[in-house]
């Protein structure tokens, strides 16, 4: 359990430059007591001491401000930044290397029995105040923005934002699994905004075309004075400066 703690805390130092010494982050970090109280409480679940093993998790969500179901189970270098307000249900499953941020819930969506929380696989990145709900399955490697709300699964490497969650371009994978701090990548294209500058775009170039065909019609003798009464005031710029 010794080396487990070790490997869990000298993980902090590529996650979180506020972190300076391994002192430090064992006598100061919730997201290491909340984990170290996990471990005893998981233990004792598996012993099927369930009510002691809910007396250590309630004890620990009560110092740490993070509460850990003890059935949930729990990989290797797990972190948990600033931590304050996160939970983390019974039947949720979180892989080796993942991070979360405060405010962040691995909930579910059913009162029924069985399988109700998500499963995190590999490398994941979950943002501050962010919502992963139901028995859906989160890629390896997958981004989740802050306050995002994610009710469907994510596949490998992908990104989610907003509310509900949409799926952003998938970005290249690499082995080194860069950490991305608060599941910011460099380039987000958020489909919805990439759909309404297409949008701006077409309806500025119709308007274009169609004030080239009333002046060709002028040009050939027509009167075109009642046509001009449908050119509305269309400004794409502006519009485009407000999707931004």
């Amino acid at each position: 359990m010794w080396g487990q703690l070790r490997e869990d805390i000298h993980s902090v130092f590529g996650r979180d430059p506020a972190a300076h010494s391994f002192w430090e982050v064992l006598t100061t970090y919730p997201g290491i007591h909340a984990l170290l109280f996990h471990r005893l409480a998981h233990r004792l679940w598996n012993w099927r001491l369930l009510w002691l093993a809910r007396v250590v998790a309630w004890f620990g969500r009560g110092l740490t401000g993070i509460e850990i179901h003890p059935a949930a189970r729990i990989g290797r270098r797990f972190f948990i930044d600033h931590g304050m307000g996160v939970v983390i249900g019974e039947t949720a499953v979180i892989g080796d290397d993942v991070t979360l941020y405060h405010g962040v819930t691995l909930g579910g969506t059913s009162w029924k029995q069985g399988k109700r929380h998500p499963n995190l696989g590999n490398h994941v990145v979950v943002g501050a105040g962010a919502k992963v709900l139901g028995p859906i399955t989160i890629g390896d490697g997958a981004r989740i923005g802050s306050n995002a709300v994610v009710t469907r699964d994510m596949p490998p490497g992908t990104t989610a934002i907003g509310i509900p969650a949409r799926i952003l371009d998938e970005h290249e994978k690499s082995a080194r699994h860069d950490f991305s701090a608060y599941a910011i990548t460099r380039d987000q294209n958020d489909p919805f905004s990439v759909a309404l500058h297409g949008l701006l775009e077409h309806a500025a170039e119709t308007d274009r075309r169609f004030a080239l065909l009333l002046n060709h019609l002028r040009e050939k003798g027509f009167s075109c004075d009642d046509a001009a009464e449908f050119q509305d005031a269309f400004d794409p710029k502006y519009l485009s400066k407000i999707v931004d």
